[in-house]
């Protein structure tokens, strides 16, 4: 397990150089996947990814850093978009695209197939910030899919877990997917910033009688996220949410300046660290698994009726084009309501196609 680790984390190392090797300009996370891709061809390295640790490794530390460094004045100032993308648009994908699947793929169930469309609704945090890293998009566009991306989770979660609840009971209750829907979300929010309070505030007055040591402070920071996601799911609610929540409430307890100086370039350092490796690793690890898709593609095929593998392409596609279209249209449609809101604001510009076509294109699906 420690050889497929650092095979991977050199594979990270890798993409940094070749990145700045091509002679033309590509995304990171596409030169990842690619040398996750080769590394997967060329050895007998075989991850078998286990969704719960998947997620407990890389969600947390990933997401309470983006909640922590995104401009909450920015996010605060759209916060209607963001909300009408982060909850609307999942929920109206989620139906067109259902219905879409099944109409193109009729041996899939109609639950199942709303099952599918929920898993790939929600944008993806991790994906929109490592591939417009290097893409110039408006920085205001950037923050409204940042935030859009950190809360659209716990709407996908909610049509999910009832898809497949539908199609085990074949029953469905707008009620209680409105419940559940308000547990998982406020008590993530909740629970996120609780823990990050509780344990700031306890980490200040230990500071404060006894002193501080930099290599604790980093360390707990790195801690803070994992709490909040476990405690969260613990308690059946968003873990997603509860690492979002942790890191913007970081944001406003470090305007109390609690740690020195010294500690926070250090820290930062260490994050930045962090991020660059587990972001890196993950799209190696996207690209690793292509071997195990693609096996696995004649199997699916064939289930379809077909016996053919590039009609999987042509399903990929399909959606792919749906999911597009669908977003171009809620995006056109939320950003022109809120033109008509704030018309008597000043400096209210009513939204260029541009914009609306870069929101609805950058609106990337994730590992």
């Amino acid at each position: 397990m420690i050889d497929v680790i650092l095979v991977m984390l050199l594979g990270v190392v890798a993409s940094g150089y070749v990145v700045r090797m091509l002679p033309f300009s590509l995304p990171l996370p596409l030169v990842q996947i690619a040398i996750g891709a080769a590394i997967a061809y060329s050895t007998s390295y075989r991850v078998e990814l286990e969704p719960d640790i998947f997620f407990l490794l890389f969600l947390p530390p990933l997401l309470f850093l983006d909640g922590w460094r995104i401009p909450k004045q920015d996010l605060l100032r759209d916060k209607s978009t963001i909300l009408e993308l982060a909850l609307g648009l999942v929920i109206f994908t989620v139906v067109g695209v259902g219905f879409f699947i099944h109409w193109l793929i009729p041996a899939m169930p109609m639950a199942v197939a709303f099952a599918l469309a929920a898993v790939i609704s929600p944008t993806d945090p991790i994906a929109v910030s490592a591939i417009a890293a290097r893409t110039p998009i408006p920085k205001r566009v950037m923050h409204i899919l940042e935030g859009e991306s950190l809360l659209n989770d716990a709407s996908g979660l909610v049509c999910l877990r009832f898809a497949i609840a539908a199609a085990l009971t074949g029953t469905f209750s707008i009620l209680d997917a409105s419940i559940t829907f308000v547990q998982l979300a406020l008590g993530g929010i909740a629970i996120g910033i609780g823990v990050t309070w509780v344990i700031t505030w306890t980490k200040g007055k230990l500071s404060k009688t006894f002193g501080e040591e930099s290599g604790s402070q980093i360390l707990i920071s790195l801690l803070i996220p994992f709490a909040a996601y476990l405690l969260a799911e613990r308690f059946h609610c968003s873990g997603i949410l509860a690492a979002v929540a942790a890191g913007i409430t970081m944001s406003f307890v470090e305007v109390s300046g609690q740690a020195m100086a010294s500690t926070r370039v250090r820290r930062s350092v260490v994050w930045d660290m962090l991020q660059f490796a587990l972001n890196g690793v993950i799209f190696v690890l996207l690209g690793e698994q292509l071997p195990g898709i693609v096996a696995g593609a004649k199997e699916t095929v064939e289930a379809t009726g077909h016996h053919e593998t590039w009609w999987l392409l042509i399903y990929a596609g399909a959606i792919t084009l749906v999911l597009g279209v669908l977003r171009f249209i809620w995006v056109w449609a939320s950003l022109n309501l809120n033109f008509t809101w704030r018309r008597s604001e000043a400096g209210s510009k009513r939204p260029s196609w541009r914009v609306v076509a870069v929101m609805s294109l950058a609106g990337v699906r994730g590992a």
